[in-house]
């Protein structure tokens, strides 16, 4: 017998591509289990199954940076924050934090089918009562319209959003005068695409690396302490802290500065949940 649950929950995550550098990712969750029948005529109660899964993904690689320790130009060594990983394809990165906010894989690159294998098998160690196999799926929202993934960090956030490098892939919507405007939408999607979204408080001032073009920034939070280098041309700096109603609000501002126009925005961080903003000319 077969139980399966569809978007059971969710995972977002950042994570480092050999082709395209740092890369914001969310994913639906589909779960399948195999198992013999109880005496009620259940294989599980759908009530234990979300919350068990949920669990175990939220402890493991949920909004943690997914290294791939066998790509090109990684390495993976300790340092007095936890964990230092750096890369230097595409470009030079280099990213410090406690160890949990990490997910190392010793593969040559991150896909979401290996993914779903591997996740699976993590549940498999210790499956519940009668349940004999446990299948994953991992898949992309589909999104008829902008789409953009970006990552970043949240230095006062009391759960795992403060995790220097996690991510969202999230869809765009923009209003000009009232109307959606899909070209707008594009556009910014298209510009915002893969950043690093920085708070410009959490940028340390450092010449021998700026005049290399590259951005640092470094911040203490509840879990530890965080250091992240990155090429200046792949982060964008806003003037205050990168959660979404932030992110909203930056977009509306500085949209409708250039347009001349109202703006409203509708910003999403990953799947099904975000922030409305407005703002004039």
């Amino acid at each position: 017998m077969t139980l399966f649950v569809n978007a059971l929950t969710q995972i977002d995550a950042s994570l480092w591509c050999p082709t395209r550098g740092l890369v914001g990712a969310s994913w639906h969750v589909d779960a399948e289990l195999d198992g013999e029948l109880g005496e009620d005529g259940m294989l599980f109660d759908f009530g234990e199954v979300k919350p068990w899964i949920k669990s175990r993904l939220d402890a493991g690689a949920d909004h943690t940076l997914l290294v791939p320790t066998r790509a090109p130009g990684v390495s993976v060594q300790e340092c007095s924050e936890g964990l230092c990983i750096r890369g230097s394809t595409p470009y030079p990165m280099e990213i410090r934090g406690p160890r949990q906010a990490f997910t190392l894989l010793p593969w040559n690159a991150i896909d979401a089918e290996r993914l779903s294998t591997h996740f699976s098998a993590e549940l498999m160690r210790r499956p519940p009562p009668r349940v004999n196999d446990i299948r994953l799926t991992l898949r992309e929202e589909t999104i008829d319209g902008a789409a953009y993934c970006y990552s970043h960090g949240l230095k006062r956030h009391a759960g795992n959003c403060q995790r220097i490098a996690h991510g969202h892939r999230s869809c765009l919507h923009i209003w000009k005068n009232g109307q959606r405007d899909a070209q707008l939408e594009m556009d910014w999607a298209n510009w915002l695409a893969d950043r690093y979204l920085v708070d410009e408080e959490d940028i340390v001032t450092d010449g021998d690396t700026e005049t290399q073009g590259l951005l640092t920034s470094r911040y203490q939070a509840p879990q530890g302490r965080f250091f992240l280098r990155l090429p200046a041309a792949r982060c964008a700096v806003l003037p205050s802290p990168t959660t979404v109603e932030h992110i909203a609000t930056w977009l509306a501002t500085e949209i409708a500065r250039d347009s001349r126009q109202r703006i409203r925005v509708q910003a999403f961080e990953g799947i099904n949940k975000g922030a409305i903003a407005e703002a004039g000319p």
